[in-house]
């Protein structure tokens, strides 16, 4: 068994997802096979996007051709859903955006409902709402209120957005309302932003998982911080790549961060515009960042450590990985 064959089999998590990033193209060719080739620019295996603000264009330009009701949500999210389970993804945390419940004019327990109507049998999914660091308008600051207490189903939040937007009074008052409700609090922070953006996550928002966190390698004191309060990096080495928050592969900070004793998981982000699944990511780990076999494995069994799993069910999984590890290392691989 080659390296890939051996990481597919594995089970494994994906705990950083956008369900509309995850479109698949599919959809797209079935709906205008004119309009949508099999392969666009921006889905070829060399291509870098320019700049956040491109690579947001191009992923909403292309979403809104398919969401516009809540079915639609469930039929992308079953496709999703049934792709992840052949590539033995057992668990998910996925986000849907909150600003899709104002731009299709539907309440978002109806999104919700949707995506958790389509969780097929051997797939365990998290729902998240993903709240834009602008998004509490007249429109969705009741809605936004109303979910962080009352939505059934509705597993945490996560905050989105362009980090260089500042980060407004509501923020605390909400991540904190969603705290004591028990929702798992996530928020995007040290991507295109600095470390402070991390540390206030942590310090100001009460967060213990942060989506990328690429730029807490430039604070020592924030490295200790992560260690000291169990934060946990949600990480997307591929999307990191493409959209050029690191110069070259060799300045990603996944294995230091590994190194020191900080949590990371694996994710693919936006599949729709890096072209990329969960396996493509731990092989780009190997071929890319050289990481030994062992730190996949922790990249793997950190996954399942953050999830919301039972600790019977999270031992079960941890067993399996080792029986696989155990045969692959003792077919001279190690």
């Amino acid at each position: 068994m080659d390296l890939r064959k051996f990481i597919r089999a594995l089970p494994k998590t994906e705990t950083h997802l956008h369900i509309e990033g995850a479109l698949p193209w599919e959809f797209l060719v079935r709906k205008d096979p004119v309009r949508f080739t099999d392969e666009p620019v921006f889905r070829s295996p060399d291509f870098r996007y320019d700049n956040f603000a491109q690579f947001e264009s191009i992923l909403i330009d292309h979403a809104m051709e398919i969401f516009s009701s809540p079915q639609d949500y469930h039929d992308v999210a079953k496709s999703i859903f049934n792709s992840l389970l052949d590539l033995n993804v057992r668990y998910l945390e996925t986000s849907f955006h909150a600003g899709m419940i104002e731009f299709l004019g539907v309440p978002g327990q109806e999104i919700l409902h949707a995506i958790l109507s389509a969780v097929p049998v051997g797939l365990e999914v998290r729902v998240f709402l993903g709240i834009s660091r602008n998004a509490y308008t007249d429109y969705l600051a009741p809605k936004l209120e109303s979910a962080v207490e009352s939505w059934e189903g509705l597993s945490g939040i996560d905050l989105h957005g362009p980090e260089d937007l500042p980060l407004d009074t509501w923020t605390e008052p909400l991540w904190a309302k969603a705290k004591h409700n028990g929702l798992v609090l996530k928020a995007h922070a040290g991507e295109f932003g600095p470390a402070s953006n991390i540390e206030h996550a942590i310090s100001n928002l009460g967060v213990k998982r942060i989506q990328h966190g690429v730029a807490a390698i430039k604070s020592e004191s924030l490295m200790q911080k992560l260690l000291d309060h169990d934060v946990c990096l949600d990480m997307c080495p591929i999307s990191n790549f493409k959209l050029r928050v690191i110069d070259e592969w060799i300045d990603h900070p996944l294995g230091d961060f590994l190194n020191r004793g900080i949590k990371c998981t694996l994710s693919t982000d936006d599949p729709l515009s890096f072209n990329n699944n969960l396996v493509d990511e731990y092989m780009a780990c190997s071929d890319k960042l050289s990481m030994p076999i062992d730190q996949l494995i922790t990249l793997v069994k950190n996954g399942f450590g953050v999830s919301s799993l039972t600790q019977s069910e999270k031992n079960t999984f941890y067993r399996e990985i080792d029986l696989l590890w155990d045969d692959f290392k003792g077919n001279g691989v190690g």
